[in-house]
């Protein structure tokens, strides 16, 4: 954790961290301090991780990351039945859902926080997620263990945001206030992207992805769609002993004022002259 952030979380997470090869489901003390703590996560009172305003920066809350792994040692496997379907694990399904709108065959677990305002069509929300209010989680997409997402996105269908669970110190997948993501989209890694970015139909992003500028040819952080931009996925050729091949980065398109409404037909008719549907 940052020396400038003090998790809401108890200390005694981390006392239970230095000896958690001991742990076992018999520790009802140690049981019940764990899942006070993701009870935290689950109602949106702690988080695993956020954009620091005064530096831009993405905050990792550690002890977070380490309740929801302390999580796995304390809890035993449970089998479950929903109709005729049967399940055994040792994380239960999520159970508040206030103001949330949660159509027939999408999954959440319990300690992802789903703010009100949140739709999730038949899709799946992980431990330790982050969902802010207004945003769509369409047809199978997946929101990973840990992710973070604004208010006001959209995944499209069949869109990916990895989940970053192990190392806890590690940065998630953010995925910022008003950004869209194409369908099939996959971002992983703890990759970024930025307030109001649209991405385009099977945009890949991962941290180490190399993001260039279609304007100016310029090179751009590694990892983060820029915010308010429009990005596909292109090809760079590098050489290498073997031939030339074109490795995937991540194109910067267009611009957009900052706070601008991209109307999705336009955005549409946009990506489509670069050969891309969103």
């Amino acid at each position: 954790m940052t020396t400038s952030f003090t998790s809401p979380l108890p200390q005694t997470i981390d006392e239970l961290w230095e000896r958690r090869a001991e742990l076992t489901p018999d520790d009802t003390e140690a049981r019940d301090a764990i899942v006070g703590a993701v009870d935290e996560l689950d109602a949106g009172k702690a988080r695993v991780a956020f954009v620091d305003a005064a530096t831009d920066e993405v905050v990792v809350d550690e002890r977070a990351k380490r309740a929801i792994l302390l999580s796995f040692r304390v809890l035993g496997m449970e089998e479950s039945r929903i109709g005729d379907f049967r399940y055994h694990d040792r994380i239960p399904l999520k159970t508040r859902f206030d103001g949330v709108r949660v159509v027939p065959g999408a999954i959440a677990r319990w300690g992802a926080y789903l703010a009100p305002g949140v739709v999730l069509m038949p899709s799946f929300t992980n431990f330790g997620a982050h969902v802010g209010s207004g945003t769509m989680v369409d047809t199978w997409a997946t929101v990973g263990s840990c992710a973070q997402v604004g208010e006001n996105v959209h995944l499209s269908g069949g869109v990916g945001v990895g989940g970053v669970l192990e190392p806890p110190q590690a940065s998630p997948v953010v995925i910022e206030d008003e950004a869209f993501l194409g369908s099939r989209s996959m971002v992983v890694e703890g990759a970024r992207v930025r307030r109001g970015a649209k991405l385009g139909a099977g945009t890949l992003l991962t941290s180490s992805t190399r993001v260039f500028d279609a304007e100016t040819g310029e090179e751009l952080k590694r990892g983060e769609a820029p915010a308010w931009s429009v990005c596909v996925t292109a090809n760079r050729v590098r050489s290498f002993p073997g031939g030339d091949f074109g490795m995937p980065c991540l194109l910067v398109l267009k611009r957009l004022e900052e706070g601008q409404e991209h109307d999705k037909l336009a955005l549409n008719d946009m990506l489509r002259e670069h050969g891309v549907n969103a």
